[in-house]
């Protein structure tokens, strides 16, 4: 599976952006997608996961109410709204996919997108 991100920029606080994550091959409803984010000096952290069918999804309680990730099986696309945008969200976010069920760890996902760089300015 290759994953493409795409639709990072530069944002004021209290903005909006959705990202979008184009994923290459015919099984993509197979695979859970996620979105992590990591900024300067800090850890990969999960952001938000749908499962294959996109009836279920979860988030960070971070972006709770905020983001809204959701997919398209039929264009192997995941997306990423982020409305309220917060300073505190500024990251490179990495589209991330696994096949089946997934976690919240960097680890347990197998394929990774390039990532796309988000900045809010305060």
């Amino acid at each position: 599976v290759q994953l493409q991100a795409s639709g990072g920029g530069l944002v004021q606080a209290g903005g909006f952006l959705r990202l979008s994550c184009a994923a290459s091959g015919r099984t993509f409803s197979r695979y859970s997608m996620g979105w992590f984010r990591q900024a300067p000096g800090k850890e990969r952290e999960f952001v938000a996961g749908i499962s294959g069918s996109g009836g279920s999804t979860y988030y960070a309680d971070s972006v709770k109410g905020r983001f809204t990730i959701s997919r398209d099986n039929a264009k192997n696309t995941v997306y990423l709204q982020m409305n309220s945008l917060k300073p505190e969200d500024t990251a490179v976010y990495y589209c991330a996919a696994v096949r089946g069920s997934y976690g919240l760890g960097p680890l347990e996902w197998d394929y990774w997108g390039q990532g796309t760089l988000v900045t809010v300015s305060s």
